[in-house]
């Protein structure tokens, strides 16, 4: 009998879809949404610090540039704006990144538990366990941004009416590429105590390096090759999708950019967690 014998993963993925029904994958789904929604509201000082991170930046931040940083009349923007109206959508995007880094840690930690282990040899499909893994943080990170909203009426973050539905659909997609590419990440990380180090790497670079905290045209000005970087970031163009999107409006090509590179992520996620050909194999299967 002639090839190799095929590896564990592959073995069993075809075999483990069979006979599935579309109730049992809502199900999955639901229990793995509720899981994570009963971890959120249960773990406060996550609910806390996913708030005070961008007020902070909101509240001493924005006050301390407000007359330094001088905002142009932009897109979507009709008129001069203050700062602190300008950084609201970057400071939305925070929270978004930082859930999705937040629900990869999990990952992590459920992968250490043996959790992780239990939920990848279940009878569904791996892709759709790290999608709906992918969605129930998203739909945390969501009522997060709109919490964040609210509170940032007091600051005088006063966007159309419309625009609080509007901006819906772009904090979902934007949710789900910057959650996949925590997704990633995870794959890379074997011990939990390494992925704070990685959250920093990823995280300040990400943001520091985009259109969060200041227009692009003020970075062209001061550095041409900088410019070009904020331009490839994908989390400026997650910014300016929500940016826009605020004010009822598409940036095509932010919203072009934000799918290309949730596709890929995801690629690389499902890649990542194969455990027959993925990250996870090379270090001997998950912790």
């Amino acid at each position: 009998m002639s090839g190799a014998p095929p590896s564990i993963g592959e073995a069993a993925e075809g075999d483990r879809v069979r006979g599935l029904r579309p109730m049992q994958y809502a199900r999955c789904l639901g229990g793995i949404v509720r899981r994570e929604a009963l971890r959120w509201i249960h773990q406060r000082s996550r609910f806390v610090s996913a708030l005070v991170r961008p007020l902070v930046w909101l509240a001493i931040f924005a006050a301390g540039f407000r007359f330094v940083l001088g905002v142009s009349i932009i897109p979507p923007y009709e008129t001069y704006i203050p700062y602190e109206v300008y950084i609201a959508p970057g400071l939305v995007a925070m929270i978004l990144l930082f859930q999705g880094m937040q629900s990869s840690l999990s990952m992590v930690y459920d992968r250490e538990m043996g959790s992780m282990r239990l939920l990848m040899v279940s009878p569904l499909p791996r892709w759709f366990l790290l999608t709906a893994k992918l969605i129930a943080g998203v739909i945390v990170s969501i009522v997060q941004a709109y919490i964040f909203l609210a509170i940032a009426w007091f600051w005088e973050i006063e966007p159309p009416l419309w625009g609080y539905l509007s901006v819906l659909p772009a904090l979902a997609l934007a949710g789900l590429m910057l959650g996949a590419l925590g997704l990633v990440l995870s794959s890379f990380i074997r011990q939990l105590e390494n992925f704070a180090g990685v959250m920093n790497f990823v995280i300040f670079p990400m943001f520091f390096a985009s259109s969060a905290l200041y227009p692009l045209w003020h970075v062209k000005e001061a550095s041409l090759t900088l410019y070009w970087i904020c331009e490839a970031n994908p989390f400026s163009h997650a910014t300016e999708l929500i940016r826009f999107a605020l004010y009822g409006q598409v940036d095509w090509l932010s919203a072009g950019v934000v799918t290309a590179f949730l596709l890929m992520f995801m690629v690389l996620a499902v890649y990542g967690y194969d455990p027959g050909r993925g990250l996870i194999a090379r270090r001997g299967g998950p912790e």
